[in-house]
C-alpha cells in the first residue's frame, strides 16, 4: 500500500487546506484568528498570502499542518 498524504504547500489555498487535513482549522485559527473561516478570501487566498497579511512565517505554518497526523 502506498502512502497518499497530500502535502500542504506555501501555495496552498486555505479553505482546501481546512477541508482536506484533519486539525488543520486549529492550526489556522492560533495564527490567523477565528475572523479567517467568515473571510470570502478562504477560499483564493493561500497559505503564504494569509501569512503575509498576519506578519507570520508561512513555512511555519505549512511545517505544523504536515505534521498532522491524517
Amino acid at each position: 500500500m502506498t502512502d497518499t498524504k497530500k502535502m500542504i504547500t506555501r501555495d496552498s489555498v486555505i479553505g482546501d487546506v481546512i477541508r482536506d487535513k484533519p486539525g488543520a482549522k486549529d492550526i489556522i485559527q492560533k495564527y490567523f484568528g477565528g475572523g479567517c473561516f467568515t473571510c470570502p478570501g478562504i477560499n483564493m487566498e493561500s497559505i503564504a498570502f494569509g501569512a503575509m497579511m498576519h506578519n507570520l512565517d508561512p513555512d511555519q505554518l505549512v511545517k505544523e499542518i504536515n505534521e498532522l497526523e491524517d
